[in-house]
């Protein structure tokens, strides 16, 4: 359902990639990445369509994320880029439409911005109602129940006169009018059919508010309480937690935010000098999911980053995970060890860091440590040490330390 409602979008979207990349004209001419009438009526002839249909198609895919504006230009959003390859990219750009249902139809003229500001925050009550009553609800039910969460959102702000008033207040507007656009314009997003005084929730629109609700009482059942914590603390909670339950953890942290702030805030956090919450990050990362690609991709010059993001990006492809460390390099594989390394030297216990030995890719002990000195790591000398104070074989910690000296003072 969610690819044939931006099937349009997404052709639209497909010919402004195609006729309108680099050196082949602009677009736009408003600043704002709106179509100029001259790309309107040249993509209207070519993909046999009204210029008004190729305008409205345009708005669909900038609100689903097809086309993403960057100040006075727009170019392709990755989702269009996975659109053949990922149904969550199809799904996450439905329910980006479906959030910005309001920007879908023009709001009605001569209606307070005030009233159209509460009807647009009552709405998802609403839409919680038709979601629990899974079939046609009369129009008058769902305003009687508009009107009650609008006066509940006043109460909130104290509105409320306490004295009565013989004159309405400006905001006591009918909601009619006003509920009849909101429930026009979720119809055009394909969130419900509307007509013959009742309104019911398509099955998309029904799983989307399913989604919603889902978050929110994620959200507000944090298991270990770190939904309020900033990126890095959250991951230091999560440290000590099985798996399953970090991933859990993972999730209510990620509901309660933004997609885009949140992967700003965990690569911010893998940028430190904690190895271990490096790691984390990119974990908590493997939960965000598609979203996060352009973000990871983008980092891949970081040679910090960079061992973690080809892992990423290698499993997001479909990679096993077990087999994605063949698209590191061998001085790529060496760093992510000796990080590895100083994450377990800093927060394991000393079997952890000579079990690590064995993950290693080289096949002999003095090539690793060859391997370890030319890779320049700066918690090299830390993780030697740690490593050499932990080793159960006389022979074998002496070389590694040895090899801890050498680096330290730069001789060979």
């Amino acid at each position: 359902m969610a690819r044939s409602g931006l099937a349009d979008a997404a052709r639209v979207a497909r010919w402004a990639d195609t006729e309108l990349g680099p050196g082949r004209g602009s677009a736009t001419a408003d600043g704002k990445a709106t179509l100029s009438a001259a790309t309107a009526e040249r993509a209207a002839h070519e993909l046999g369509l009204t210029p008004d249909q190729v305008r409205a198609d345009w708005d669909t895919a900038r609100l689903a994320g097809l086309v993403e504006v960057h100040g006075d230009s727009a170019r392709p959003g990755w989702r269009l880029r996975a659109w053949d390859r990922d149904d969550s990219a199809v799904l996450r750009g439905w329910v980006a439409l479906f959030d910005a249902w309001s920007l879908a139809c023009p709001e009605p003229r001569d209606h307070e911005p005030a009233a159209v500001a509460e009807v647009v925050s009552a709405m998802p009550q609403v839409l919680s109602f038709l979601q629990l009553s899974a079939g046609p609800v009369p129009v008058e039910q769902l305003l009687d129940l508009l009107e009650q969460r609008v006066t509940e959102l006043r109460t909130a702000r104290c509105e409320i006169p306490y004295e009565p008033q013989a004159e309405p207040a400006p905001t006591d507007a009918p909601l009619a009018p006003l509920l009849d656009w909101a429930l026009r314009a979720l119809a055009s997003v394909g969130a419900l059919t509307y007509g013959d005084g009742q309104a019911t929730l398509t099955p998309l629109g029904s799983w989307a508010v399913w989604v919603k609700l889902e978050q929110i009482c994620v959200a507000a059942q944090s298991p270990a309480g770190n939904i309020e914590q900033a990126a890095e603390d959250m991951l230091r909670g999560c440290a000590q937690l099985r798996p399953n339950a970090a991933r859990a953890e993972y999730r209510a942290w990620l509901a309660a935010r933004t997609v885009g702030s949140a992967v700003a805030e965990l690569l911010a956090a893998a940028r430190g000098e904690d190895a271990l919450l490096r790691g984390l990050a990119f974990e908590a990362l493997r939960v965000v999911g598609a979203p996060a690609e352009p973000d990871v991709r983008a980092v891949l010059d970081e040679p910090t980053l960079r061992p973690y993001a080809l892992l990423w990006l290698a499993e997001h492809d479909g990679t096993d995970p077990e087999d994605a460390h063949e698209v590191l390099t061998r001085e790529e594989a060496t760093w992510l060890w000796v990080d590895t390394a100083a994450a377990v030297a800093d927060h394991g216990e000393a079997p952890l860091l000579v079990r690590h030995l064995e993950s290693a890719v080289q096949p002999t002990v003095p090539m690793l440590l060859d391997e370890v000195r030319a890779v320049g790591h700066p918690r090299t000398v830390q993780v030697l040490v740690a490593l050499a104070a932990a080793h159960p074989d006389p022979a074998l910690a002496k070389a590694v330390r040895r090899a801890a000296f050498q680096v330290h003072t730069g001789g060979s």
